[in-house]
């Protein structure tokens, strides 16, 4: 028997169990101090995550796990909590829960108990229990279920020394013989009131923050209709009393009218609603499902990111980074300081790691990416995405899938890799495969993607209705057919709509921060990377061999620039590093409008990038990730191949 000197030398295991989106991460990384993502939908983790902390003198060893409703698993993610609860006989199970829904809570609480290890329950989310009027005795519950009950709010800090102080607790929970609903049903009678007390905002203030809206968002789609027809627009009324100049200066003076007059009308009124109104969020989350209403808004959000990371990042933050600091300031110094030679060639020259690696990475695609990361990072903790998932329902149904697909695509707007991870919520082999091969397909990362929106800021909208509706619609096709050959059924769709919350600041310059770092970590080397294998090859007469071999497809079939095939090359090393060179191609006029529709539209469903290409080994086996990279990538050419030609038959002029 361990004495106590040495029981408490040994980490103590805690593992964190819980539904979907109740705050495991979160109070996660309040007690190791160490961030993992943090988002208002469920299937955010979809691994185990560890962290160590000494707290009063001890060792704690944390685990973060995958929501559950409960311990019979029906998809990857839960299988994984199941494993960890039974396998690793944890010392103490932190059951993280939300308190508005605990009837849901006991139920899991009830089979955990049949674990016969410590528990400690506490109850997240206080904050917004007593916006609703819900009132919980802690104590009374602490008393009937026979363990800790603490209440806290997981993004202030609110109840967490409680939760310390019954970090070494060894209370057990126990039914006392009764069944798990008769035992729930019990103790909620007993220990939950609802006071819905005086309402704060009234049916007419609800109306006009509604209305408020509303309003922003016509307003900012009069900016569209309005320089569609050439007709004056509001926006263009600021533009001229904000009129920028070509200096630095006057570029930061553009950034600030793109914000006050793309941004404001709309996300002012719906922030200020969000914040003063629980009756207004129930309403949006409910509009924001239903097709009537949640495509109109889904148009709006869309609009609202195309500006930002379009207007905003792709060409004010890029200027001023590419021509103000690399042009106008590094490059120059470093040519007068570096003579000519093979390393002058190699940093400054046509393939130069700081020329065109660090140029691409830092001053294209790292101001886009950026822009991206903030926008969505407010989508995921607004709780919009889960209605998105909803709403798209029907879509998905006809591809051999369900609504819950569609958070690994959102996610992989963020990351490809990442979101091939996440298709362990699915519940079935056959719908992680085929949302495999989609991510693959035709999903862009957040780097490619917001070099995308930069290059088509400068073509038509004909042009880039086409690139978007191939694109949607090799989805649609691909998911169709893969639905009708491969073996097995599809799931029931059961998600927990979390509630419409006020994003908070600080997580989302969290989250932009990892993502950002970890851009700078695991990208930019490989701009490097791949610059430096195009210098030597170039430089062993090499690079113009492959071009050679790939010509006629590019030139032939495509009829794009020989240099094409470079990018291309690039697009496998990273997808976003192939899009910065078609927007250096497009920015120095190297292609035609119909030759940037052909080129964006193949590098969109071109193969995956190395790094997914190892996760899709990795998730779906060896054989299986050859076949996927092998059928895109001839699918790819093939479907640039037909538009072009039928751009060509059609006579049509972008």
């Amino acid at each position: 028997m361990l004495s106590l000197q040495t029981e408490r030398q040994v980490p103590r295991k805690v593992v964190l169990v819980g539904n979907p989106n109740v705050g495991k991460s979160a109070v996660f990384s309040r007690l190791t101090s160490r961030y993992v993502t943090i988002s208002n939908y469920p299937g955010t983790t979809v691994d185990l995550f560890r962290g160590r902390a000494r707290i009063q003198g001890r060792d704690y060893e944390f685990v973060d796990t995958p929501g559950i409703q409960a311990l019979h698993s029906q998809s990857e993610d839960e299988q994984v909590t199941s494993d960890v609860l039974r396998n690793e006989k944890p010392d103490l199970i932190l059951q993280v829960a939300d308190g508005k829904n605990l009837r849901r809570t006991l139920l899991l609480t009830a089979q955990l108990s049949k674990l016969k290890r410590p528990l400690v329950l506490a109850l997240n989310m206080k904050d917004e229990c007593d916006e609703r009027g819900i009132q919980i005795d802690a104590q009374a519950l602490s008393k009937r279920i026979g363990v800790p009950v603490v209440q806290t709010t997981a993004i202030t800090g609110d109840g967490f020394p409680e939760i310390v102080d019954h970090l070494d607790s060894k209370e057990f929970c126990s039914l006392n013989g009764h069944p798990p609903s008769e035992w729930v049903e019990e103790i909620l009678q007993a220990v939950r009131t609802e006071d819905e007390g005086e309402e704060r905002w009234t049916e007419t203030k609800t109306n006009l923050l509604s209305a408020a809206v509303v309003l922003g968002a016509l307003v900012h789609l009069e900016n569209y209709l309005g320089a569609w027809l050439g007709l004056p627009t509001l926006y263009g009324l600021l533009g001229n009393w904000l009129q920028p100049s070509e200096t630095l200066a006057g570029s930061a003076r553009e950034a600030v009218r793109l914000v006050i007059a793309y941004l404001l009308p709309v996300l002012l009124p719906f922030l200020f609603a969000l914040r003063s109104d629980s009756r207004f969020n129930e309403r949006f989350g409910i509009w924001a499902r239903k097709f009537s209403t949640g495509i109109p808004i889904l148009v709006v959000a869309l609009s609202v990111v195309y500006q930002m990371v379009g207007n905003l990042g792709a060409q004010i933050l890029v200027d001023i980074l590419e021509n103000g600091v690399f042009a106008g300031y590094l490059t120059p110094l470093l040519r007068a300081l570096v003579p000519a030679g093979l390393v002058h060639d190699f940093l400054l020259g046509e393939y130069g790691a700081i020329s065109v690696g660090l140029t691409y990475g830092i001053a294209i695609v790292l101001p886009v990416v950026a822009s991206f990361f903030i926008a969505f990072s407010f989508l995921e903790d607004s709780g919009y995405l889960p209605r998105l998932a909803v709403l798209s329902d029907r879509l998905f149904r006809l591809m051999g899938l369900n609504g819950k697909a569609f958070l690994p695509m959102i996610l992989g707007l963020g990351c490809v890799t990442m979101a091939t991870m996440t298709t362990r919520i699915l519940n079935s082999k056959k719908e992680r495969l085929i949302a495999t091969v989609l991510l693959a397909l035709g999903v862009p990362c957040s780097a490619q993607l917001g070099v995308i929106l930069g290059i088509i800021t400068g073509i038509s909208p004909l042009a880039t209705a086409i690139i978007f509706g191939t694109v949607l619609l090799q989805l649609f096709v691909v998911g169709l057919i893969f639905s009708r050959i491969l073996p097995g059924k599809r799931s029931d769709f059961v998600l927990e709509l979390p509630p419409i919350r006020y994003p908070h600041w600080k997580n989302i310059a969290q989250k932009t921060g990892l993502r950002v770092k970890w851009f700078l970590k695991e990208a930019l080397p490989l701009f490097v990377l791949g610059t430096v294998i195009l210098f030597v090859l170039d430089r062993l007469s090499l690079l113009g061999f492959l071009v050679a071999g790939v010509q006629p497809i590019v030139t032939g079939l495509l009829e794009l620039p020989s240099k094409t095939a470079t990018v291309f090359f690039l697009g496998f090393l990273r997808r976003d590093y192939g899009a910065a060179g078609l927007f250096d191609m497009a920015r120095n006029g190297l292609l035609t409008t119909q030759q940037i529709v052909v080129s964006l539209t193949v590098m969109t469903l071109f193969v995956p990038c190395i790094a997914n290409f190892f996760i899709v080994i990795r998730e779906q086996g060896l054989r299986n990730a050859f076949l996927i990279t092998a059928f895109i990538s001839g699918y790819a050419i093939a479907v640039g191949a037909l538009l072009n030609m039928a751009i060509n038959f059609v006579g049509l002029v972008l």
